[in-house]
């Protein structure tokens, strides 16, 4: 392990991550709250501690995957024990769990909670919390890569895969550096069009901000206790749509700008993302049709919980807890589902549902047919056997960590449907489950050893598993 490297970037992270920390401290200045001074005190904080990690530039350059997977899993526990200092000095929360578990829950784009009454909190922390779910979205290393040179050959490929999600990750420029500025300039548009369209609405700039915030990192915290219930159905609508497109594999949207449009629209993943929004959407619709008063509504609301669920944002306009037993069910299963690869989304991803289906096909054509060869093909390339082994490896390491964290869950005695939704909803980035964590309820009840359990299935099911997991291998930490 190449220490001197790990700890240097970890402390330029600290330097993004104080830079970050002016936006709550301007909000504070703006409604004059005294609480925005916890925001400037840990904002020095963090310059003093990226001071003292990078006072010295390494001097091996060696920086393979081992370093990449561990420099973003320290970096994210760093950012997330860093952002949530401010909560407890500015007396948001006493409990130093609580202050992790809301952190990391933003950072993460989870949307979990354990606030009781978001409306008395004050405007810049609310802030902090929305915008820490932008930060998250795209990831901060991949915002560091927009800017720093680092040392080693294929070192910003390293990071990158293991930050960005889904089964495998490529350039769409020559260099990973440019393929970073493109990503963000993609992110940084969508997010000024969702703004300009939820000002047109009449939405206060306030409210816009911390929703668009939540909306580009599909993260979810509200600023009201009704979340989204509260704002007019075009409003709703508006969300609706940007939550479905931050979903998308931002690559599609590469393609567009180069002009390349039917390649975009032929990507396979993409198709059976929309494809499933349309279906459950329609079937959820007719399913709750009797619950409200028109089927505009029954639509509207069907759309935005699908699209929220989906795309692991979080959002509500109702309390689908309340829904028939068939539309709960679905909404579970889109929380393992989640969004398309290369999107700022969490879940499994539907490219791996795409790839694994993809491979039951082959395996059934191969026992009919044993001499048969037949290679696996996702938007006309044939996909590497590194590729399909690494998505049925993750799946694997995916059962183990959701199974194990049940149980351990599970010793709070709560019910198994409130269990077992928590920790889909933490370990797929969600937010709201069923039951006592529904999305009108938060995790509060928990204790903090369970509180611990979800944080650490947030940050994994953020870094999809790997390197967080590899924090656990003794051989990790060997020095060259």
């Amino acid at each position: 392990m190449n220490y001197a490297i790990v700890k240097f970037i970890i402390g330029k992270v600290l330097y993004f991550e104080a830079a970050f920390m002016m936006l709550p401290c301007v909000t504070a200045i703006i409604y004059q709250e005294e609480s925005g001074w916890a925001f400037f005190f840990t904002a020095l904080l963090c310059v003093l501690i990226g001071a003292v990690l990078t006072r010295k530039s390494p001097k091996n350059s060696v920086f393979y995957v081992k370093e990449g997977f561990v420099t973003v899993a320290l970096s994210w526990i760093v950012m997330s024990l860093m952002g949530g200092i401010p909560f407890l000095i500015g007396g948001v929360m006493t409990n130093p769990v609580d202050a992790l578990f809301e952190t990391v829950s933003g950072f993460t784009t989870t949307g979990a909670s354990i606030l009781t009454d978001v409306e008395i909190v004050p405007k810049c922390m609310l802030m902090w919390r929305s915008f820490t779910h932008w930060i998250g979205g795209m990831g901060v290393l991949v915002f560091l890569l927009s800017f720093m040179h680092t040392h080693g050959s294929g070192s910003h490929m390293n990071l990158m895969k293991a930050e960005s999600p889904g089964p495998s990750v490529g350039k769409l420029m020559p260099t990973v550096q440019s393929t970073a500025k493109v990503l963000y300039f993609i992110y940084i548009f969508m997010t000024i069009l969702e703004i300009l369209f939820l000002l047109l609405g009449g939405m206060p700039l306030f409210d816009t901000l911390t929703i668009t915030f939540g909306t580009a990192g599909t993260g979810g915290f509200g600023i009201k206790n009704d979340s989204i219930a509260g704002y007019s159905p075009y409003l709703q609508v508006v969300v609706t749509v940007f939550m479905i497109l931050f979903g998308i594999n931002f690559n599609a949207y590469f393609l567009i700008l180069c002009r390349k449009f039917r390649q975009s629209f032929k990507m396979e993943e993409v198709r059976c993302y929309l494809g499933i929004i349309l279906v459950t959407t329609a079937f959820i619709t007719f399913n709750i049709r009797n619950i409200y008063d028109t089927f505009g509504d029954a639509l509207r609301h069907a759309a935005f919980q699908v699209g929220s669920i989906i795309t692991t944002t979080g959002y509500a306009t109702t309390d689908f807890n309340n829904w028939p037993e068939a539309s709960r069910t679905i909404l579970v299963l889109l929380m393992f589902v989640g969004a398309c690869a290369g999107s700022t989304g969490g879940g499994i991803k539907v490219s791996r549902f795409v790839i694994l289906i993809k491979t039951i096909k082959k395996e059934l054509h191969t026992l009919l047919h044993p001499r048969s060869v037949r290679k696996l093909k996702m938007d006309g390339h044939t996909l590497e056997h590194e590729v399909v082994r690494a998505t049925n490896v993750f799946l694997i390491a995916y059962v183990l960590v959701f199974s194990f964290s049940v149980l351990l869950v599970g010793f709070d005695n709560f019910d198994m449907i409130t269990n077992f939704t928590a920790v889909a909803s933490a370990l797929n980035n969600i937010g709201p489950g069923l039951e006592l964590v529904g999305p009108t309820q938060n995790f509060g009840l928990f204790s903090n050893g369970a509180k611990l359990v979800l944080t650490f299935d947030m940050l994994a099911g953020r870094l999809e598993l790997f390197p967080m997991l590899l924090l656990f291998v003794r051989d990790t930490w060997k020095r060259y």
